[in-house]
């Protein structure tokens, strides 16, 4: 049964989960941090927009994972490249997949939507094509 507090504000665990893994990101050093947040970023934009709806729990332990996956780049020093490759957009949707359970589709792939909805997935695509390029500045500059 769920407290009144968390009716009101949401599932507690899930924000302590997230600061959690904030102050984990907020601890790398600045180069690995930069990048960690630019494929948050992305992830998010790129997970929330294109795939629908993603479950809190499996975000939070996408997100868990790729703290985890730069924690251990630092403590050995492994390079940023050497951690995303040379195509950071496409390590990020990579590491996306890694965690869709194919209950998500890209919403452009349905046929029967209307004008109004392949409008805003036009607008929806330039946004993502910005992120990519963030995303690899991000990288570059780290």
């Amino acid at each position: 049964m769920t407290t009144l507090i968390e009716q009101i504000v949401g599932d507690l665990g899930d924000k302590r989960r997230w600061r959690q893994y904030k102050a984990r990101v907020k601890a790398l050093p600045a180069s690995y941090r930069s990048a960690a947040e630019a494929v948050e970023r992305y992830l998010a934009y790129f997970g929330a927009i294109t795939k629908g709806d993603v479950p809190v729990d499996v975000m939070m332990a996408m997100l868990e994972d790729l703290a985890n996956l730069f924690e251990q780049a630092a403590a050995d020093s492994t390079p940023i490249r050497a951690v995303v490759g040379e195509a950071p957009v496409e390590f990020a949707e990579t590491f996306f997949r890694k965690y869709s359970d194919g209950g998500w589709i890209s919403r452009g792939e349905d046929q029967s939507i209307s004008a109004i909805e392949r409008g805003f997935y036009k607008e929806v695509e330039r946004e993502i094509a910005k992120e990519r390029a963030r995303l690899v500045k991000a990288i570059e500059r780290a």
